[in-house]
């Protein structure tokens, strides 16, 4: 594996980016306008319906936050004149054939011009209606490998999936490919073009029986969920993540495919500058309520890993990988992650997040300060239903009694404490995989790329991305939990 300088790769090259509004879609292309302004081109694909809409979503969604601070300051009064000339914002949509790019011209000049695209376009939530995720997670991977073979100059293809495609499985998990079909549990018949039939057929019944929106929107959910589960993945995420996989393995011939698969993706380590977050984001749901004082309890393995890894050596591993596998069809996969080389337990969130609201309490809405205590772990799910049964299952049933007893006197009480209890009863179902989760990610290929990077002529001072350099008391302590409280809590 040889490789060169990015900024001299990057230098004159023409991107398009998909999910251009999501997370690491915006520090990928921060961090390219920042590093070599010499770039020739992104092309944004961001779902809207023209380009007043897709402006509309560039200027309050992208480049308002924080995020661009830095750039803002280099370019000053030019920034505006920068952006329009390295940018051009695509209106489309990547679950539908062709990106459904309706202007035929640009859709051309696009075809004609792409070096290299970055698909990062995703629904991450976890119980997400069955006929969306299938859209964006999977038949969007398809789209966009059917749309990168009709890019006459491109170099590369960088799909970002997530590493938790491994479903719940443990010990060493190893950065192979899934085959078209495979399931993780031994149950044979998953089909990509049945299962996406299935979620067709199940919305329009659902249609023609006259659901409510609501009706329709649980109902797909819990379709999800389900056939998630049937062939051994925990989650609608993670298994249309994986079907994404299976099609772009199997649908790629020659076509230079590089597929990162991060873990847990946290705040910025250093760069634009550190702690920069958006949204509450897995492990940081935790971390927001423990600090208002609303999580008394939760259901973890204190001794497992969690894998996590800041977001701007996400989007470095992926400059390099684009790098190194330009023009070469050899389909590699690569876990950036840090479980590996440099393991955090739920042990150390538990004793970082204590510490740090302890001597820096937030405050609740009337400006009092909020006093966190230790959390009780329950070490099981067992327990945890056992916890939950003694503490509020009891409370409710008595209030189902009283409420008969009263001619329905409790009941708003009652249905408030039945909905918090369910709330709380699927959020855990939801996490409870990650919660207790018992595998560590390979990561031999991403060992081996920065090893080629640091022995290569790879800038490593500008696209670090060893896990190994985290302190993570000094980053969670200092960075990522003044991120959350300055960035989402603001």
């Amino acid at each position: 594996m040889e490789l060169e300088s990015i900024l001299q790769f990057l230098q004159d090259k023409t991107i398009l980016v998909t999910g251009a509004t999501g997370f690491l879609a915006k520090i990928f292309l921060e961090k390219v306008l920042r590093v070599q302004p010499n770039v020739k081109k992104f092309y944004l694909l961001l779902r809207a319906s023209d380009n007043i809409s897709a402006t509309h979503r560039l200027n309050n969604e992208i480049t308002v936050t924080a995020l661009f601070r830095l750039l803002k300051e280099s370019h000053g009064a030019e920034f505006n004149s920068f952006m329009s000339k390295k940018v051009t914002l695509v209106p489309g949509d990547i679950s539908l054939e062709d990106l459904n790019l309706k202007d035929s011209v640009l859709r051309e000049e696009i075809c004609g011009q792409t070096d290299v695209i970055v698909n990062l376009a995703a629904t991450t939530t976890f119980d997400e209606r069955y006929d969306f995720a299938l859209g964006i997670n999977t038949l969007g991977a398809k789209h966009v490998l059917s749309f990168a073979k009709k890019c006459t100059k491109l170099k590369v293809l960088v799909h970002v999936s997530t590493a938790y495609v491994c479903g719940e499985k443990g010990g060493i998990i190893a950065e192979e490919a899934y085959k078209m079909g495979e399931t993780l549990n031994g149950v044979s018949g998953l089909d990509i073009d049945a299962e996406t039939k299935l979620a067709q057929e199940t919305l329009k019944q659902l249609q023609e029986e006259g659901s409510t929106e609501y009706e329709i929107k649980a109902a797909m959910k819990d379709l999800g969920l389900k056939r998630a589960n049937i062939y051994g993945w925990p989650n609608t995420y993670v298994f249309t993540k994986a079907l994404g996989e299976m099609l772009v393995g199997a649908l790629k011939g020659n076509l230079p495919v590089v597929i990162i698969r991060p873990t847990i993706v946290t705040s910025t380590y250093k760069e634009p500058f550190p702690g920069w977050v958006e949204g509450v984001r897995t492990i940081d749901s935790m971390i927001v309520a423990y600090g208002k004082g609303k999580l008394s309890c939760f259901p973890a393995d204190l001794d497992k890993i969690f894998d996590a890894i800041p977001a701007d050596m996400v989007v470095n591993a992926m400059l390099v990988a684009m790098v190194a596998h330009a023009n070469e069809a050899d389909g590699i996969i690569y876990h950036v992650g840090s479980s590996m080389r440099n393991p955090v337990r739920y042990s150390n969130l538990r004793d970082y997040s204590f510490r740090y609201f302890t001597s820096k309490p937030l405050r609740n809405k009337d400006g009092k300060i909020v006093k966190v205590g230790t959390v009780t772990v329950l070490n099981s799910m067992d327990s945890f239903r056992t916890y939950m049964f003694i503490r509020y299952m009891l409370l409710l049933k008595g209030l189902e009694l009283a409420n008969k007893a009263f001619c329905q006197y409790f009941r708003g009480k009652y249905l408030d404490l039945n909905r918090k209890i369910q709330i709380v009863m699927r959020l855990v179902d939801l996490y409870r995989p990650y919660l207790f989760f018992n595998g560590v990610f390979d990561n031999m290929n991403t060992e081996k790329l920065r090893v080629a990077a640091t022995q290569g002529g790879v800038e490593m001072d500008m696209f670090y991305f060893d896990p190994k350099m985290i302190d993570w008391e000094d980053y969670f302590m200092n960075t990522h939990i003044n991120g959350i409280i300055k960035y989402v809590l603001k």
